[in-house]
């Protein structure tokens, strides 16, 4: 990457994290270092991190994450979408339903009290694979207070993704919600436009996708093998194979 970008910057252990939950998983530090990315890198005015399992296909949606950051917000999209589904239950006792969700199951097993975990327990899931933030935003220290709570209790593996819907939700700092295009997750649920060649979501108005994130075990399979065909419909109803990787 020398040859291609200004400066690289090897990652600490930011926060200290005992061993046996590293268990020589070094590539973790990423969960823990992008909430010091002022740290790494300074003397920026705003920074935007894209996960690495995930391309950019619309160069709209980094123009709206740069836009959404301003004024000290944390510009960022959610899991919740129409095309996504509902929320997730579980039936017991004929009709009685148990809510599942990931904010409060993270929040719980990151040892957060049950008060935070239950304000966090409906709101939309923020995904941090995908975010703006501004230099001097006072998201940087709140995020890292609650990811240390996190990474003491639970696993550290998605600590930084609880830690900081826990800093929108709870500590009540500014945020831009964007739409679901600009980080879009249900890869089984995109279309492609034939005419206007890009992949699309799968309802009117077929807003061209922003950024295309292969997150979730449900993409294992496209993240492990690059020459991975998909089927993926078409707005107007056909069949086509295509790679859904990032293609140059």
């Amino acid at each position: 990457l020398a040859r291609k970008v200004d400066e690289i910057k090897p990652a600490d252990w930011d926060i200290e994290v005992p061993n046996f939950k590293i268990k020589g998983r070094e590539w973790l530090k990423s969960q823990v270092s992008r909430a010091f990315l002022p740290k790494y890198f300074p003397n920026y005015k705003k920074y935007l991190w894209i996960d690495a399992d995930a391309w950019v296909n619309s160069w709209q949606a980094i123009e709206l994450y740069f836009k959404g950051c301003e004024n000290n917000k944390l510009s960022i999209s959610s899991n919740a979408d129409r095309s996504y589904g509902g929320l997730r239950v579980e039936w017991f006792l004929g009709s009685f339903a148990r809510i599942k969700s990931q904010n409060y199951k993270h929040a719980k097993s990151s040892g957060f009290s049950e008060k935070i975990a239950r304000e966090v327990a409906l709101k939309p899931h923020l995904n941090i694979g995908v975010f703006a933030l501004e230099a001097n935003a006072s998201h940087w220290n709140v995020w890292q207070k609650n990811l240390k709570i996190a990474l003491k209790s639970g696993r550290i593996w998605g600590s930084e993704q609880i830690a900081m819907n826990i800093t929108i939700y709870c500590d009540n700092l500014s945020v831009e919600i964007l739409p679901s295009y600009c980080n879009w997750t249900n890869i089984v649920g995109m279309k492609y436009d034939t005419e206007r060649k890009t992949l699309v979501e799968p309802y009117l108005p077929n807003h061209e996708i922003g950024i295309v994130h292969f997150a979730g075990k449900n993409n294992d399979q496209i993240r492990n093998d690059k020459n991975f065909i998909s089927k993926i419909e078409t707005i107007d109803g056909k069949i086509i194979d295509r790679k859904l990787r990032f293609n140059n």
